[in-house]
């Protein structure tokens, strides 16, 4: 089994309850017996999009963590791509990185930023 991590954007217009029905839905494909588990999930709450995806300006986001098998990912993803409500999805192989979004003001410093390389802040 490897890790993934998967982001939703439902439309804003979806109650919140109906949208935790949903994911308990897609979920029950990726931990079925033997098949895998939930590790975290992260509601980020309704977001304004940088651009509208289909007509819409704003979503409720969702980042979930799980195990699973790489057999599960075809169904899972073909329910997905099914439901009329879920703007965007994106599943990607999981590595460690926080689910909680993070400003970027209180990010802990990346390696190339204490390299002492300041850019172009002469010009």
């Amino acid at each position: 089994m490897k890790d993934y991590e998967v982001v939703y954007i439902f439309d804003s217009g979806v109650a919140e309850d109906k949208v935790q029905e949903k994911l308990s839905r897609y979920h029950e494909l990726l931990t079925g017996p033997g098949k895998g588990e939930i590790t975290a999930t992260d509601v980020w709450g309704r977001r304004q999009l940088a651009f509208p995806i289909k007509k819409k300006n704003s979503g409720t986001f969702v980042v979930v963590q799980f195990k699973s098998a790489e057999d599960a990912l075809p169904e899972f993803e073909r329910l997905l791509k099914l439901d009329e409500e879920l703007l965007r999805y994106l599943v990607v192989q999981h590595h460690g990185e926080p689910t909680a979004p993070m400003s970027i003001m209180t990010r802990e410093p990346r390696r190339d930023d204490e390299d002492g390389e300041e850019g172009d802040d002469d010009l």
